[in-house]
């Protein structure tokens, strides 16, 4: 059964959330919607909401969150903020954890490294407990290294390099960058969806390096020919026609994007000027392909990815009305994984039995130890555990882009 409370809260959500994705940081017991800046009534509200947090009878553990909320990856960073706030509203709502309130700190990494530390600082000067993060792979290998030194437990929804999770007080929900890869070629195997396979990669990123490798590893095990193997970097991300006419004349049938959204939207408005069309196939980062600004979401249409989440699916609905009623928007994979990242941290702690007054050293301890003996079910996965190298255990899915919408395979 998923973990779906409060959802009657979510008129009450919409009418008193107002958007912040233009802001650099959020500091409440939950974060305001993505879109403008803060208002002052928002704030006070927020305030108040803190101040009733901090004095309830249990106290109230403080969760920190860092992602990118400006920049280019952005829409990754909303989404996560926005997921761990309903989670925690919800939470919250339902009387807490061990009788304990969730505050939430949400800051701005853009995406970069040493500002993603430069947020983790910030978190730590706010007396953060536990934390949601960072979204993406580079700075959230940045915040491990910081995390770790400091014993600080640190769950990421979606840093999927390998080295996110190396440090022993570090789990995440989203499955590592070489399981993406292998699942990607089993699926595309299994299901003899081609056979002469092109890859077009980002070297200039774990993430899409680390995914790249393992599918190359498990290709000839799926009896898949790689027939041409492009690579581009972050300086040469807005023109691919070398890499999609080597694919185009090498015959592929499947081009595996193991990319982000933004520049696959460039592919594939230049692979459509090319008449080429085969079968696109991605992974998680390509999450928000249908909410870029002034693409064609007709080019998308036959698009496959590998993502445990859809927001149509019958087992989401409930999820998705909350989400849209709050934020205006509808949820993204990266959302998904941060309220169940909130989830997981609730059944942890209870199963742990941590207080607020506790600190951070403790509760990591505490943490590391419990996060190994749940099961939740949640929206990315039923029967969702995790092991102490911080892994988690939930069957991979796939999603098909069809009429613009996803349709999970």
């Amino acid at each position: 059964m998923r973990k779906f409370v409060g959802f009657g809260m979510a008129a009450i959500l919409a009418a008193s959330l107002t958007a912040c994705g233009g802001g650099s940081s959020t500091d409440s017991t939950t974060a305001p919607a993505a879109g403008n800046d803060t208002t002052k009534e928002a704030a006070a509200d927020n305030n108040n909401n803190e101040e009733a947090a901090s004095g309830a009878e249990g106290g109230a553990f403080k969760i920190g969150v860092v992602g990118p909320l400006t920049g280019p990856a952005a829409a990754y960073g909303i989404a996560v903020q926005n997921g761990v706030d309903l989670a925690i509203k919800e939470i919250n709502d339902a009387g807490g954890v061990n009788g304990a309130m969730l505050e939430m700190n949400s800051q701005d990494d853009e995406h970069d490294p040493e500002k993603s530390v430069n947020a983790y600082n910030t978190l730590k000067d706010w007396n953060m407990q536990m934390l949601v993060g960072a979204v993406t792979s580079k700075p959230c290998i940045a915040v491990a290294a910081e995390s770790a030194n400091d014993n600080l437990f640190q769950i990421t929804p979606s840093g999927s390099a390998v080295e996110c999770a190396a440090p022993d007080n570090v789990f995440r929900v989203c499955f590592a960058d070489p399981a993406q890869g292998t699942a990607s070629a089993k699926y595309i195997g299994e299901n003899k969806l081609g056979t002469k396979i092109a890859i077009i990669y980002d070297s200039s990123t774990e993430y899409s390096s680390g995914i790249r490798e393992a599918f190359v590893a498990e290709a000839a095990n799926e009896g898949l020919e790689i027939v041409a193997d492009e690579a581009f970097t972050a300086d040469t991300n807005t023109d691919f026609s070398v890499q999609l006419d080597k694919a185009k004349d090498a015959g592929a049938e499947l081009v595996f994007l193991p990319i982000y959204y933004q520049e696959a939207s460039v592919i594939l408005k230049q692979a459509s000027d090319k008449e080429f069309a085969p079968i696109f196939f991605g992974v998680d980062g390509m999450d928000g392909i249908l909410s870029v600004k002034n693409f064609d979401t007709s080019l998308a249409e036959g698009v496959m990815l590998l993502t445990p989440f859809s927001a149509t699916e019958e087992g989401s609905k409930a999820f998705t009305d909350a989400y849209v009623a709050a934020y205006g928007i509808e949820p993204n994979q990266f959302a998904a994984d941060a309220y169940d990242a909130v989830y997981a941290i609730k059944a942890a702690a209870e199963q742990a039995g941590i207080t607020p007054d506790m600190d951070a050293s403790a509760i990591c301890d505490a943490m590391k130890v419990a996060m190994t003996e749940i099961s939740i079910d949640g929206l990315t996965g039923d029967g969702m555990t995790w092991d102490a190298a911080g892994e988690t255990g939930k069957a991979p899915k796939a999603v098909k882009i069809v009429n613009g919408v996803y349709e999970m395979q």
